[in-house]
């Protein structure tokens, strides 16, 4: 199994997981509040839910991100 398939595979079964986990975590939140967007605002969601969602979201862009070492 190559680098790439068992990366992408990785951060797929781990940000799903995380995301599982959210949704079992906000199910009492009642802190809502609204994003302004640039166009227009969102509809109430739960803090928790806007800012582990960045955090997903932060994480699968993230693992894409190739860095290189270059030694010289």
């Amino acid at each position: 199994m190559s680098f790439l398939i068992k990366k992408i595979f990785f951060t797929v079964i781990f940000n799903s997981c995380l995301f599982l986990l959210l949704f079992i975590g906000i199910q009492n939140s009642s802190n809502k509040s609204k994003v302004n967007l640039l166009i227009d605002e969102t509809i109430e969601l739960p803090i928790s839910f806007i800012v582990g969602s960045n955090f997903i979201l932060g994480s699968i862009l993230g693992s894409f991100m190739v860095l290189e070492n270059y030694n010289e």
